[in-house]
């Protein structure tokens, strides 16, 4: 599926619909300078909220979001809206954002270390804390100048070579893997683009992106049952994931499952109710009642 513009503006009732919030959670939220204190929001400030209400399902406290926001604002200057720019989850009673593929407790600004006890015990010394922070700031600014050079149409060698360096700096780093993959799906290098797409999923087992990209390319390949498989996985990690919804309502059809295709038809349309891809879905499931009836 091409990639489609989010709506430009949500009002406020759009978003106490979708999110199941009430006025007065989103006037206090404003007043803490979690979300904008406006008549209606954008797009941005919809997956800050999402962050927000996921937070808030684990017990985290409106208190602790806020100071949280202020640490990586001062610790990680070059991110000017933490919840939307980065992924932000609960590690028990802490909140930590992934950073470029590492982990990082919000607050405290410590790196988080996924080591198990007997990886532990052969470990003879860390490095200077301040290595890991520096090592992470630098890969993220070859990560956006990937970014940049793909929106400016330069040489994608060039894209690939900014990449590669972010690699270098942190193996881990799902965005930069995630991001070769695309660019060799595109080249319909489908053996490149497993090997990144695979090695994300593995860097961040918890990244939608990763595994709904991986569902494109079996997809792609007529490989039906891992492109289901990778799909529904993409769901699993964020249930709101539209464009997830749309390919597998398409994919459902062509494997004869009428049943499963109405749900997740039905499951875009609540996420995407305007728009080309909306009218695409309204189709599709008006063709599926019209056979059901007959």
């Amino acid at each position: 599926m091409l990639q489609k513009g989010p709506k430009e503006e949500y009002s406020r009732a759009d978003v106490r619909r979708q999110f199941g919030l009430t006025e007065r959670q989103l006037q206090s939220w404003g007043r803490q300078k979690l979300i904008p204190e406006g008549d209606s929001y954008s797009f941005t400030d919809l997956i800050a909220l999402q962050a927000i209400v996921k937070l808030r399902e684990k017990r985290i406290a409106v208190s602790q979001i806020g100071r949280a926001l202020e640490s990586l604002r001062e610790k990680l200057d070059w991110v000017k809206q933490p919840l939307s720019e980065l992924r932000v989850a609960s590690n028990g009673k802490k909140i930590v954002v992934h950073v470029a593929g590492q982990k990082m407790e919000a607050i405290s600004g410590q790196i988080l270390f996924d080591f198990d006890a007997g990886e532990l015990r052969g470990v003879q010394s860390f490095p200077e804390r301040k290595q890991p922070a520096n090592r992470l700031r630098e890969s993220e600014v070859w990560f956006q100048k990937g970014l940049e050079l793909e929106e400016a149409g330069a040489p994608i060698e060039q894209a690939v070579e900014a990449y590669q360096k972010v690699l270098e700096l942190n193996p881990k780093a799902a965005g930069a893997l995630v991001n070769l993959g695309t660019i060799y799906y595109r080249q319909r290098k489908f053996g490149e683009a497993e090997k990144y797409y695979g090695e994300a999923t593995e860097a961040d087992p918890e990244y939608p992106l990763a595994q709904f990209n991986l569902g494109n390319l079996y997809d792609e390949q007529g490989r039906v049952k891992e492109a289901l498989e990778h799909y529904r996985r993409a769901l699993e990690l964020n249930s709101s994931y539209a464009d997830a919804h749309f390919n597998l309502a398409l994919l459902c059809e062509r494997t004869g499952d009428a049943m499963k295709a109405v749900h997740h038809w039905k499951a875009y349309l609540k996420l995407d109710n305007s728009g080309q891809w909306a009218e695409i879905a309204r189709r599709q499931l008006e063709r599926l009642r019209q056979a059901v009836i007959r």
